[in-house]
């Protein structure tokens, strides 16, 4: 199989995905189908990410855009759920967490009720067209020099996930979401090039998940923190230091946690020649 044609199935297998898994959102509207619709469009734009540099085309950004929106429309309603499954687990030995669990219970309904519409508005004759052409576009593609394009691709996000590591100031969390989220979208593109990476160990992707996974930790807290303390500038009749202090604490160790171990990022990838980069 040339490498277009497994982009060409790769791209095929994912927007079926997208599909279907929007259609089970649709017909029953719940957090696991949503967080499916959510992996499936990350996926896509992996894809997209890809194909952005080996066959440029504006209508491959236009499509990127369409999806990111998409994919952004859910981040508030993904991180009240994170917090409102936190809180069950620690409910019982904070009861101090009650009112901003109600708090957190309303507004998951209302995100609920406004992810719903969007997903429900998403026109996929809209999205069609465009990855008919971007079919096109790879079909044609010549294979000469096909693999080393798709290997510089992925070269220049992990690229950029190591320039970003390179920022990371440990009184700054934001610096590490920055790095998380350009590894995020370096793993999906591994993924999607697996086919041409037969001596890339299947285990490397659940190492990769897993450090992944770690400094989701990190954002999560803060995102709990930040939300808390918006919360408890409202209600200041509120005494909620000892839940304060917990999740402080909570940080602290996630960021220790990965501080200690951020160095297992250069085993994922090798390092990228620069005159792959320029190119």
């Amino acid at each position: 199989m040339k490498e277009s044609d497994f982009l060409l199935e790769a791209l095929d297998q994912r927007w079926a995905q997208y599909r279907i898994d929007l259609k089970a959102c649709r017909v029953e509207f719940s957090e696991e189908a949503v967080h499916d619709l959510r992996v499936d469009t990350r996926r896509l734009i992996a894809i997209f990410e890809i194909i952005r540099v080996i066959a440029p085309h504006p209508r491959v950004q236009k499509m990127r855009r369409i999806f990111k929106g998409q994919l952004d429309g859910f981040d508030n309603l993904r991180d009240v759920q994170v917090m409102l499954a936190d809180i069950s687990e620690n409910i019982a030995s904070l009861p101090e967490l009650f009112p901003f669990q109600t708090y957190l219970r309303k507004r998951e309904k209302r995100l609920l009720r406004i992810a719903e519409v969007r997903v429900r508005e998403i026109k996929l004759a809209v999205t069609t067209p465009g990855l008919q052409k971007m079919r096109q576009s790879l079909a044609a593609l010549p294979a000469d020099e096909l693999s080393l394009r798709l290997l510089q691709a992925v070269d220049k996000a992990f690229f950029k996930v190591k320039q970003r590591y390179g920022w990371i100031d440990p009184d700054q969390p934001a610096s590490i979401h920055s790095v998380r989220v350009a590894f995020k979208k370096f793993r999906y593109m591994v993924e999607c090039i697996r086919p041409i990476l037969p001596d890339f160990p299947e285990t490397q992707f659940k190492r990769m998940h897993a450090y992944q996974a770690i400094m989701g930790d990190i954002q999560d807290e803060e995102v709990f923190l930040l939300t808390l303390a918006n919360f408890s500038a409202r209600h200041t009749e509120l005494n909620l230091e000892s839940v304060k202090q917990f999740y402080e604490h909570r940080f602290s160790q996630a960021l220790n946690v990965y501080l200690d171990d951020k160095g297992e990022l250069d085993t994922f990838w090798h390092a990228a020649p620069e005159s792959n980069l320029s190119r």
